[in-house]
């Protein structure tokens, strides 16, 4: 009934919030593909962060409102503006990090416990700056030694089975409680080790991005 005067937007506040996951997922598909055949401007309201990454165009994201960062999907997800964006939207890892230098568009930091990351620089933080630095689980994996590049050492607390992943939940020498996210596949590049055990946490190259609070 809505698509029947042929509206220039529709809003849809949360329609798909009260029904089951695949059936959800089905319908999500379902009204991108109406909205590419009617061409209509579709505002989508959702408090499910990986909807709102599935379904967008661009997203908006926002707090006490006021818009914290507006793009396209890969943008917001990898790209984060701020501590709340990157919070927000998906699950993160944020730790603590004092900026030592900056050198070359990149900045050189240390927590708490002494180890040290390396990172691209962003506008606005600089040297001496104690800001948050985020580091997504997918983007790390675990080694029983450290790799080429970043590390950090850690120790194994639980594993956790979701079925498509494995996530691991550590404790930091220095720092917080730490997630790492594997795909459940022996094509995967993380392994899964016992708890207690003494690992180190590696990251891809570009994991780690510095956020302004």
């Amino acid at each position: 009934r809505a698509l029947a005067p042929r509206p220039k937007v529709l809003l849809l506040d949360e329609p798909l919030s009260a029904l089951d996951l695949k059936l959800r997922k089905a319908m999500q598909i379902e009204l991108k593909h109406l909205q590419k055949e009617t061409g209509i401007t579709f505002i989508f309201v959702t408090h499910d962060q990986e909807e709102a990454l599935t379904m967008s165009d661009r997203v908006a994201v926002m707090s006490a409102g006021e818009v914290q960062q507006l793009g396209d999907a890969r943008e917001i997800y990898e790209r984060p503006r701020n501590m709340f964006v990157a919070d927000f939207i998906g699950e993160t890892n944020l730790i603590e990090v004092t900026v030592d230098r900056i050198d070359a568009g990149r900045a050189a930091c240390h927590l708490g416990g002494g180890h040290r990351l390396t990172c691209d620089a962003v506008d606005g933080i600089g040297a001496g700056a104690s800001v948050h630095m985020s580091l997504r689980p997918e983007r790390l994996f675990l080694s029983s030694a450290p790799t080429e590049g970043e590390s950090l050492k850690a120790r194994v607390r639980e594993n956790i089975f979701i079925g498509t992943d494995i996530s691991t939940i550590l404790d930091l020498d220095d720092g917080p409680e730490f997630r790492v996210r594997a795909s459940n596949s022996s094509r995967g590049t993380s392994r899964v080790f016992e708890p207690g055990t003494e690992v180190f946490v590696n990251m891809e190259q570009g994991a780690a991005r510095l956020l302004m609070d």
